[in-house]
């Protein structure tokens, strides 16, 4: 694939090249240079104020895709996620199982995930507050 993508880049960007150096020769032409039409649809700031021909508008859309699909084609493999690689690195490492502080360290980095606890029963705190303060018990 390393072949074929270069030569869809190399194609794209000669492509892109040639499509602005015609949308830039057509800029200079004096028929260019005669006012067009406000749009309806488009705000002043992003309406055009050179109207391209088709021909160099599809040639910059095509060398715009050819490059997309050079840029994946030439991209490396996807490597697939082994949880049992990394994480077994993290969790041997005698530095990675320190508490440096709260939620830090450990070995397992979904440890405080894996181990919070579930909903808390407000009620039943509550009636354990309750019974706290009638035994009247200080700290």
């Amino acid at each position: 694939m390393g072949a074929m993508a270069a030569l869809l880049n190399s194609f794209g960007v000669v492509l892109l090249a040639h499509a602005v150096y015609s949308a830039y020769e057509h800029s200079l032409l004096p028929t260019s240079s005669l006012p067009t039409k406000p749009s309806a649809i488009l705000p002043h700031s992003l309406d055009p104020k050179v109207n391209l021909p088709a021909d160099v508008t599809l040639e910059t859309l095509l060398s715009a895709f050819l490059l997309c699909i050079g840029t994946v084609l030439s991209s490396p493999g996807l490597k697939p996620i082994q949880w049992n690689v990394w994480a077994g690195k993290v969790e041997r490492s005698t530095e990675a199982r320190q508490m440096k502080q709260v939620g830090v360290g450990g070995g397992n980095p979904y440890a405080g995930l894996e181990d919070r606890p579930g909903f808390v029963d407000i009620r039943a705190a509550r009636k354990e507050f309750g019974e706290w303060v009638k035994e009247g018990v200080r700290p």
